[in-house]
């Protein structure tokens, strides 16, 4: 079941997003438009791609104007195909046109990012391997990318610095430099946050046992070749999980894929997606 936002980081994002565009101060709409007009906007789908966002797009409307009705009718993580009504919003036009560039700049982006997201999920179908998510989000959006991510059905990780920790070569270098290993750090990590999740990040294989000897959660596979991956689940044989990561893009994740690690992260689901072609037409 698709985990929703929370209420207090939409109102919180939609605040933000209306107050940046100063919606409340729309000059040509105050100007040009009887404050009893109404009408009905129509999201309408330019291609096809996997809804996400919407919800921020009602809280866009309600915030101008609570007497707008918004009704979605491909839910959230739903595919559209070219064409369709995604959604309606129905009530003042004052409001729908004052909320309508903050409405779009959600369901665009998030949508985006959901799309992209399901291609990767769907090139490593039958694999067993997961497409996890990064850091690399726009900064101030990231629950609002991930819960896109998760709605292209992909899996939310590290969400962020205390959520997880991740020794990577720097960290290393860091213990190095005092004389101390990856057990050491690992140790100290579980002293620091008993329970939290340790990953160590590897670039070569020889360096894998030292790894795996520390006994973190995960390990992860940093911009291997398909066969070095290969050999890694092999002489991991289940002691960690294993995720591969470094410049994945949809021509090469199944390979990665079926090399058997359990997971691959894709930065690009978050940094690289493109905005999904989403219009609002509006009707009098």
């Amino acid at each position: 079941m698709l985990e929703p936002l929370p209420s207090a980081i939409v109102a919180a994002a939609v605040s933000a997003a209306l107050a940046e565009d100063r919606a409340a101060e729309d000059i040509t709409t105050a100007a040009t438009v009887n404050e009893t007009l109404r009408g009905r906007a129509l999201f309408v789908a330019r291609v096809a791609g996997v809804a996400a966002g919407f919800p921020l797009a009602a809280e866009a409307f309600r915030q101008r104007d609570a007497a707008v009705v918004f009704e979605q009718s491909i839910p959230e993580g739903g595919f559209f195909a070219a064409g369709d009504v995604v959604a309606m919003a129905t009530g003042p036009v004052r409001a729908l046109l004052t909320a309508e560039r903050t409405a779009l700049n959600f369901v665009q982006r998030l949508s985006g990012v959901a799309t992209l997201t399901r291609a990767f999920v769907a090139e490593v179908a039958g694999t067993g391997a997961r497409i996890l998510d990064t850091r690399k989000t726009t900064p101030g959006l990231r629950d609002l990318e991930k819960y896109a991510v998760r709605c292209g059905g992909g899996t939310n990780h590290r969400r962020d610095l205390a959520a997880m920790a991740m020794i990577k070569d720097n960290h290393r270098e860091a213990l190095a430099r005092a004389g101390l290993g990856l057990v050491d750090g690992v140790a100290a990590i579980r002293r620091l946050a008993p329970g939290v999740p340790v990953e160590i990040e590897i670039d070569v294989l020889d360096d894998l046992e030292a790894a795996l000897a520390a006994a973190p959660e995960w390990v992860l596979l940093d911009n291997m070749a398909a066969a070095l991956l290969r050999e890694a689940v092999v002489r991991c044989r289940g002691r960690a999980r294993l995720e591969a990561s470094g410049g994945v893009t949809l021509a090469s994740v199944r390979a990665i894929a079926e090399t058997g690690v359990d997971a691959i992260s894709v930065g690009a689901t978050t940094h690289s997606a493109p905005a999904l072609d989403i219009s609002l037409d509006l009707q009098f």
